[in-house]
C-alpha cells in the first residue's frame, strides 16, 4: 500500500492520526472522542476484557473506563501506508506508547492499526479501527 489520494485528503488524515496520539497523551476524552465516527468500530483482539466495540459513545465509555488506570500514557502513532478513494480511505497506522499503571509498573508497547477512515461533511474521522499488539516490555 502507498500513499496515494490528494495532497489535501492525505494531510488532514495524516493530522487526525497525529490528533488521536496527542488526545491519548493528554488524556483528553473528548478530543480522543471526536476522531471517531458516530457509527465507528473499534477492534482490540490482543485485548480480551475489550474485545470489538462498536460505536462512537461505547468506544469513549470504554477508553475513558481504561484511562482511569493509568498514571501516564504517552501515545505516538505514525501513519505508514495511506489509499484514499473518494470519501473513504484504508491504512495502516504503527503506534508506540508508554504506559505507565504506577510508581513500578510500567511498560513500553508498539503494535500496529488497520484503519479505516469516512469523511463526513468535509472532516476525516475513524471508521474502524483494529489493533494488532507486536511486542511489549
Amino acid at each position: 500500500m502507498a500513499f496515494t489520494g490528494s495532497t489535501a485528503d492525505r494531510l488532514a488524515i495524516h493530522e487526525l492520526v497525529a490528533a488521536y496520539g496527542d488526545a491519548v497523551s493528554c488524556n483528553d476524552a473528548d478530543a480522543w472522542g471526536a476522531t471517531w465516527a458516530e457509527d465507528s468500530i473499534w477492534e482490540l483482539p490482543n485485548l480480551p476484557d475489550y474485545g470489538t466495540m462498536k460505536g462512537r459513545d461505547e468506544i469513549v465509555r470504554r477508553w475513558v473506563e481504561a484511562m482511569a488506570e493509568l498514571s501516564l500514557n504517552v501515545n505516538i502513532q505514525t501513519l505508514g501506508a495511506l489509499e484514499v478513494n473518494g470519501d473513504t480511505a484504508t491504512g495502516r497506522t504503527w503506534t508506540s506508547e508508554t504506559v505507565v499503571f504506577g510508581p513500578d509498573d510500567s511498560r513500553v508497547a508498539t503494535g500496529v492499526y488497520d484503519d479505516e477512515f469516512i469523511k463526513i461533511d468535509g472532516q476525516w474521522l475513524f471508521k474502524r479501527r483494529t489493533y494488532k499488539a507486536l511486542h511489549s516490555t
